[in-house]
């Protein structure tokens, strides 16, 4: 019993593992004129620096409502935790000059939102990657 006790747990901490690990991308829409981003022009466009493209275009960021593709989002392109983010975008909304991005509940519906409008952004696991969107950054 103590040996399946221990694969069981050995079985979750790995899952566990490669949840957090999860590799996701920055996509747009497979029509869109915009290429590669680097994650600097990411975090201005998602942090209210930017509210467009570079070379043009207006940008209207989507974010996952939840979950671990979110956190590393934070963490990994935008350098600030969650309430550092929320600080950053209360501000935008209060002075007038912007709003937080566009929470959105899963990466299907933020494939739906970019298919319909080619100025949207957004935050997917990479497996969920289709010929509607294509990739400008990879981060993992």
């Amino acid at each position: 019993m103590k040996l399946f006790t221990k694969a069981v747990i050995g079985l979750a901490l790995l899952t566990a593992f490669q949840i957090a690990q999860a590799e996701h991308v920055i996509v747009v829409s497979a029509k869109s004129a915009v290429g590669n981003l680097t994650k600097d022009q990411v975090a201005d466009i998602y942090l209210g620096n930017s509210k467009e493209f570079p070379g043009g275009g207006q940008a209207l960021p989507l974010l996952l409502a939840s979950g671990a593709v979110r956190t590393e989002f934070f963490d990994k392109v935008l350098g600030k935790n969650e309430a550092q983010a929320k600080a950053i975008w209360s501000r935008l909304v209060f002075s007038g000059k912007g709003s937080a991005p566009r929470e959105v509940a899963d990466s299907a519906e933020i494939i739906k939102l970019i298919a319909a409008n080619p100025n949207c952004i957004g935050i997917i696991e990479k497996s969920a990657v289709n010929a509607s969107v294509k990739v400008v950054l990879t981060s993992h």
